[in-house]
């Protein structure tokens, strides 16, 4: 602004001088006219006529110009102003010290910029200066919003040089009510959308607007508008480049902390990504490996084509995995990697690349080998719930269980001579036998001890409803298991060779040992009342007690074959009145 008053005041200080000069030239010329007389002598007719008439030439056009020249420096403070707005994004700033110009320009005792919100669409105001440059209040009530709302409906600048008078606002309350003169209303517009007004006023005097100050104005707009809309769209695209900061930093965040290890390819299997876990599996750095072919990154791998499982993701759209044992750097043992290669797709869904996700299989392999190992000591309940195993303390818990011992065969029944490992073989088929058909029946065996086996059911490990009937059902496979058995290797069946025992009731299960060693077994009266009843057996005998005949019969339907005979009651160590036994018969 300053500047453009400065050049406004040298163009009229010129014109003035100019007018000064031929002022000058005119009384120097009448002197020397007056000289020449005195002498007798004269100068041509009509010379200082035509100097006055320079003269007046010079103050209309000095009084010409002037117009010109104020309007010209508006146009430069225009200009100016305009720079000053696209040269920061600081919206509110710049508008404040625009408004201050425009006011100055225009003559304005106030002006306003009135914005519509781009969520609630309401309008708000922006800007509000008087002449003085300081902040008017931004109460609605303070100018006539009957005008902003017609130029907003109209879409078109409003002008008027006596509000008061001007026919057209006769019936605006709000122009009697503050006694407006001179108004002036532009839109905000950009790309034919309104984005709000500039208003200014001056309540003062009348006459002050005019056409050219209406241009000016409406030139004020246009530049606003497009500061606006620089400004939002800055704030849009700042507001975006957060929020995509923000979601990469949780990607990355993600990307590092998966424990696969991932990398990507480009479509020429040139490595793009690799995370952290990546690093540590195939002990590479991210630095050495980005921009290297795959195969180069990757350890060789002679069971598997890193180049077919590319082709496979790249060329025909397919997922592949593989597993297969490697050589890695720094590891002294063999690990086992598994590889899952994916088509990485844009969001055109073309393929651009290969996602290969890699895991370190190795402690689960050993783990599953060790598992494999441990399936041939171990029931199969226990290995099934090995982690309800370990999940359990030591100490125990109270169930309704029911536990059988089975005598596969006496030590003493063997012929005499025998020889320890030829006896352990010998032991170990009849242990055979016994344990096919009680996990045929879901029961979890304790212990084998010698050639005897104890058996639970409904433990922790193999929970059964059912497991009085379930018991009675293995003892009567065992015994068809041995009559086979017997038959096949030329064995004297008579008597039978085997002894067992079963009784149903409470009993404590759990963990017994240390924090370094433990074992899961059940101790009780019932557990040791099944033991004294298959030691009370004969050969070839199965003895169950009342408590399980009581728990068998309510589901009688499920043993149709099945018959019982009582014997006579035993005395059990440890129980005061008799026990009352039962024999049983028949086929499972």
């Amino acid at each position: 602004m300053a500047e453009a008053d400065s050049e406004q005041l040298a163009e009229m200080q010129d014109l003035a001088g100019l007018r000064g000069l031929t002022r000058e030239a005119s009384n120097q010329l009448r002197a020397q006219d007056r000289a020449l007389r005195e002498r007798g002598m004269k100068l041509p007719t009509g010379v200082t006529q035509s100097l006055s008439e320079v003269i007046e030439d010079v103050f209309t056009l000095e009084e010409n110009t002037q117009p010109d020249l104020v309007e010209l420096g508006q146009l430069r403070a225009l200009t100016a102003t305009g720079a000053m707005i696209n040269s920061t994004l600081d919206l509110d700033d710049v508008l404040a010290r625009a408004m201050d110009t425009v006011i100055e320009l225009v003559g304005a005792e106030r002006g306003f910029i009135i914005l519509k919100d781009a969520s609630s669409e309401q309008m708000e105001f922006r800007v509000a200066r008087d002449s003085a440059g300081k902040a008017e209040s931004t109460d609605s009530t303070q100018i006539s919003m009957t005008i902003v709302q017609e130029v907003i409906r109209a879409g078109k600048a409003l002008l008027t040089d006596n509000a008061y008078k001007d026919p057209r606002m006769q019936d605006h309350m709000s122009v009697a009510q503050f006694v407006l003169r001179s108004v002036i209303c532009v839109p905000l517009a950009q790309k034919n959308r309104l984005l709000g007004v500039v208003y200014v006023d001056n309540r003062l005097r009348a006459g002050v607007f005019t056409e050219r100050e209406l241009n000016l104005l409406t030139a004020f707009a246009n530049q606003i508008a497009v500061a606006i809309e620089n400004a939002r769209l800055f704030t849009r695209i700042q507001k975006t480049l957060e929020e995509i900061t923000e979601m990469k930093d949780v990607i990355d965040n993600v990307f590092g902390s998966i424990g696969s290890g991932i990398i990507t390819t480009n479509a020429d299997n040139l490595v793009i990504t690799l995370n952290r876990a990546a690093e540590q599996i195939l002990s590479i750095s991210a630095e050495g490996a980005v921009g290297k072919p795959l195969w180069d990154v990757l350890p060789r791998v002679e069971e598997i084509s890193i180049a077919d499982q590319l082709k496979a993701a790249l060329q025909e759209n397919r997922i592949t995995s593989v597993q297969s044992p490697v050589i890695l750097d720094g590891r002294a043992d063999e690990a086992v990697l598994s590889f899952k290669f994916s088509p990485l797709r844009d969001r055109h869904d073309q393929v651009q690349g290969v996602t290969m996700v890699v895991d370190d299989l190795t402690e689960q392999t050993q783990r599953e080998a060790m598992l494999d190992v441990l399936q041939n000591y171990l029931p199969p309940g226990m290995m099934s719930r090995i982690h309800e195993i370990a999940g359990i303390d030591l100490g125990g818990e109270r169930r309704d269980v029911t536990c059988m011992f089975v005598e596969t065969r006496p030590f003493g029944s063997f012929p005499p001579g025998t020889q320890p490992e030829e006896l352990m073989t010998m032991v170990n088929r009849y242990l055979s036998v016994a344990t096919e058909a009680i996990h045929a029946q879901e029961g979890v065996i304790d212990k084998y001890m010698g050639s005897e086996v104890m058996v639970l059911f409904n433990s922790q490990l193999n929970p059964q409803e059912d497991h009085a009937v379930r018991a009675l059902r293995a003892a009567l496979t065992i015994r068809t298991a041995f009559v086979n058995f017997y038959a096949e290797n030329n064995i004297e069946a008579d008597p039978h060779w085997y002894r067992i025992g079963i009784h149903s009731g409470i009993a404590t299960l759990g963990n017994v040992g240390s924090l370094y060693r433990r074992n899961f077994t059940a101790i009780g009266d019932t557990i040791n009342l099944s033991k004294r009843l298959q030691e009370n057996a004969k050969a070839g005998q199965i003895i169950v007690s009342e408590a399980l005949l009581e728990k068998a019969h309510t589901q009688a339907d499920a043993l149709p074959n099945v018959s019982f005979e009582e014997r006579a009651a035993i005395q059990v160590k440890g129980r005061r009145q008799s026990t009352r036994i039962y024999e049983i018969f028949g086929a499972n």
